[in-house]
Protein backbone atom coordinates (compact mmCIF):
# COMPACT_ATOMS: atom_id res chain seq x y z
CA UNK A 1 0.00 0.00 0.00
CA UNK A 2 1.22 3.49 -0.89
CA UNK A 3 0.06 6.68 0.78
CA UNK A 4 0.31 10.05 -0.97
CA UNK A 5 0.32 13.29 0.99
CA UNK A 6 -0.11 16.50 -0.95
CA UNK A 7 0.72 19.97 0.29
CA UNK A 8 1.26 23.51 -0.93
CA UNK A 9 -2.19 24.52 -2.12
CA UNK A 10 -3.89 27.72 -1.10
CA UNK A 11 -5.13 31.11 -2.20
CA UNK A 12 -2.93 33.18 -4.49
CA UNK A 13 -3.45 36.32 -6.53
CA UNK A 14 -3.36 36.26 -10.35
CA UNK A 15 0.19 36.10 -11.71
CA UNK A 16 1.39 34.68 -8.41
CA UNK A 17 3.19 31.38 -7.80
CA UNK A 18 2.64 28.23 -5.76
CA UNK A 19 4.60 25.02 -5.35
CA UNK A 20 2.76 21.76 -4.76
CA UNK A 21 4.42 18.72 -3.23
CA UNK A 22 3.32 15.10 -3.13
CA UNK A 23 5.23 12.73 -0.86
CA UNK A 24 4.79 8.97 -1.21
CA UNK A 25 5.25 6.56 1.67
CA UNK A 26 4.53 2.92 2.39
CA UNK A 27 5.46 -0.27 0.57
CA UNK A 28 7.44 1.30 -2.24
CA UNK A 29 9.85 -0.84 -4.20
CA UNK A 30 9.88 1.38 -7.25
CA UNK A 31 7.87 4.25 -8.65
CA UNK A 32 7.15 4.62 -12.33
CA UNK A 33 5.31 7.65 -13.64
CA UNK A 34 4.10 10.49 -11.44
CA UNK A 35 1.72 13.24 -12.35
CA UNK A 36 -0.55 16.07 -11.36
CA UNK A 37 -4.17 16.34 -12.45
CA UNK A 38 -6.79 18.92 -11.63
CA UNK A 39 -10.54 19.16 -11.51
CA UNK A 40 -12.53 22.36 -11.48
CA UNK A 41 -16.21 22.42 -10.49
CA UNK A 42 -18.40 21.02 -13.24
CA UNK A 43 -15.45 19.95 -15.36
CA UNK A 44 -13.74 16.60 -15.91
CA UNK A 45 -10.39 15.82 -14.34
CA UNK A 46 -7.55 16.79 -16.67
CA UNK A 47 -3.84 16.19 -16.92
CA UNK A 48 -1.69 19.06 -15.74
CA UNK A 49 1.75 17.51 -15.94
CA UNK A 50 3.41 14.11 -15.80
CA UNK A 51 6.96 12.87 -15.41
CA UNK A 52 8.29 9.41 -16.15
CA UNK A 53 10.87 7.43 -14.21
CA UNK A 54 13.38 8.65 -16.78
CA UNK A 55 12.28 12.24 -16.14
CA UNK A 56 10.55 12.73 -19.47
CA UNK A 57 7.80 15.31 -18.99
CA UNK A 58 4.43 15.99 -20.53
CA UNK A 59 2.23 19.05 -19.93
CA UNK A 60 -1.35 20.04 -20.58
CA UNK A 61 -1.58 22.71 -23.27
CA UNK A 62 -3.02 25.31 -20.91
CA UNK A 63 -0.04 25.19 -18.53
CA UNK A 64 2.90 24.84 -20.90
CA UNK A 65 5.54 27.45 -20.20
CA UNK A 66 4.06 28.31 -16.78
CA UNK A 67 4.20 25.08 -14.78
CA UNK A 68 7.16 22.77 -14.15
CA UNK A 69 7.00 19.23 -12.80
CA UNK A 70 9.99 17.62 -11.10
CA UNK A 71 10.69 14.64 -8.88
CA UNK A 72 13.09 13.75 -6.09
CA UNK A 73 13.37 9.97 -6.09
CA UNK A 74 15.40 9.92 -2.88
CA UNK A 75 12.49 11.57 -1.05
CA UNK A 76 9.77 9.84 -3.12
CA UNK A 77 8.37 13.30 -3.77
CA UNK A 78 7.03 14.98 -6.88
CA UNK A 79 6.67 18.74 -7.19
CA UNK A 80 4.65 21.10 -9.32
CA UNK A 81 5.98 24.65 -9.59
CA UNK A 82 3.17 26.88 -10.79
CA UNK A 83 4.02 30.38 -12.03
CA UNK A 84 1.95 33.12 -13.64
CA UNK A 85 -1.20 31.64 -12.17
CA UNK A 86 -4.53 32.57 -13.71
CA UNK A 87 -8.06 32.42 -12.28
CA UNK A 88 -8.78 29.53 -14.66
CA UNK A 89 -6.12 27.49 -12.86
CA UNK A 90 -8.46 27.32 -9.85
CA UNK A 91 -9.18 23.67 -9.13
CA UNK A 92 -8.48 20.77 -6.83
CA UNK A 93 -5.09 19.36 -7.75
CA UNK A 94 -4.48 15.64 -7.41
CA UNK A 95 -1.22 13.74 -7.35
CA UNK A 96 -1.06 10.42 -9.17
CA UNK A 97 1.66 7.83 -8.67
CA UNK A 98 2.10 4.63 -10.62
CA UNK A 99 4.00 1.68 -9.18
CA UNK A 100 4.35 -1.78 -10.76
CA UNK A 101 0.86 -3.26 -10.82
CA UNK A 102 -0.95 -0.39 -9.18
CA UNK A 103 -2.02 3.22 -9.40
CA UNK A 104 -2.54 5.64 -6.50
CA UNK A 105 -4.17 9.05 -6.11
CA UNK A 106 -3.75 11.67 -3.42
CA UNK A 107 -6.63 13.26 -1.58
CA UNK A 108 -6.33 16.53 -3.49
CA UNK A 109 -5.29 20.04 -2.56
CA UNK A 110 -7.26 23.17 -3.38
CA UNK A 111 -5.66 25.91 -5.45
CA UNK A 112 -7.62 29.14 -5.73
CA UNK A 113 -6.41 32.01 -7.91
CA UNK A 114 -8.30 35.18 -7.13
CA UNK A 115 -7.74 38.84 -6.37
Amino acid sequence: QVELVESGGGLVQPWGSLRLSCAASGSILSINARGWYRQAPGKPRELVAAISSGRSTNYGDSVKGRFTISRDNGRNTVYLQMNSLKPEDTAVYYCRTTVPGNDYWGQGTQVTVSS
